[in-house]
């Protein structure tokens, strides 16, 4: 029973992202870093351990925000094609502009967990080392604010924000299992 919510969360997700979700710019926004990061990180730590634990909750926000990031850029190819079936994701929305400064925040965000989960000894000194591909991610919102409207020229920007997402959170769990 203690996994039955992560569960049910996990499939209303499924179950009401193209029909319901995506139609709204904020739960589009947060639904994959809610199942892709959140739910799999804390439902495995349960499942592991048979209790909750603040450190787990810390630990979910990485890919949480990164896999938020991930699909707010992703979508920017797919910004006509998707108002024209009647999405309204947050670039549909708000535009690139204020989406690309979004994921900046979140970028700061993710750092800032990080950061603090280390200052409160929650995480490992070591854990400092998933902020390596952070840097990353810097020339990832430049090139978004630069080229957000030319899909050409934002294809890489989105290829290094994949290894942002993959390779930050990589570090981390590496951090926490070695460090």
């Amino acid at each position: 029973m203690l996994i039955f919510p992560i569960g049910l969360v996990g499939i209303l997700i499924i179950i009401t992202y193209t029909q319901w979700l995506n139609r709204h710019p904020f739960l589009c926004l947060v639904a994959p870093g809610l199942g892709f990061g959140s739910l799999m990180i804390i439902g495995t730590h349960v499942v592991l351990t048979k209790e909750y634990s603040m450190l787990a909750v810390l630990v979910s926000l990485v890919p949480f925000f990164l896999t938020n990031n991930l699909l707010l850029l992703n979508q920017y190819p797919d910004i006509v094609a998707d108002k024209s079936v009647g999405r309204r994701h947050f670039p549909i929305t708000y535009g690139v502009k204020k989406s690309t400064f979004l994921y900046g925040i979140f970028v700061v965000i993710t750092c800032s967990i990080i950061l603090l989960g280390i200052n409160a000894g929650l995480l490992p000194k070591l854990s400092v080392i998933a902020l390596i591909p952070m840097a990353l991610a810097v020339v990832v919102f430049v090139g978004m604010l630069k080229h957000a409207t030319s899909v050409p020229a934002l294809m890489p920007y989105l290829g290094m924000n994949v290894v942002v997402t993959i390779f930050t959170t990589v570090l981390l769990g590496l951090s926490i299992i070695y460090g």
